[in-house]
């Protein structure tokens, strides 16, 4: 439970500081929030990383999230366009996630014990 509550937090510092990113072409003050969010993240995903948590699904799962809500908030926040296009290359993107995922499969008992015993 812990490893996803870190992971939340990875991913609402990136998009906030992606959202400080667009905002700070505005006020370059923004730019205080957008490197420390993006910091804040990265050290998050490290420490996923060092718990044992696999990199590819930390950063599939980081990523695609970041790419959808940042889509969704600047199309609220900033009144950026949501086109069908966009929605559906966010639903590409999670897709993509989903089917690397689930293709790493485990090796059964019968295989690991062939590695390890030939």
């Amino acid at each position: 439970m812990r490893k996803w509550l870190i992971l939340a937090g990875a991913i609402a510092m990136e998009v906030v500081a992606t959202m400080a990113l667009r905002a700070a072409i505005d006020n370059p003050w923004w730019a205080i929030l957008t490197v420390a969010c993006y910091g804040g993240a990265f050290v998050s995903l490290a420490m996923l990383l060092r718990m044992g948590a696999p990199i590819g699904l930390i950063y599939g799962i980081w990523a695609a999230s970041g790419v959808a809500l940042t889509a969704v908030l600047a199309s609220v926040i900033f009144g950026e366009p949501f086109t069908l296009t966009i929605g559906i290359g966010i639903a590409i993107v999670v897709t993509g996630v989903v089917l690397v995922e689930t293709g790493h499969s485990a090796p059964s008992n019968g295989a690991a014990e062939a590695e390890v015993n030939p």
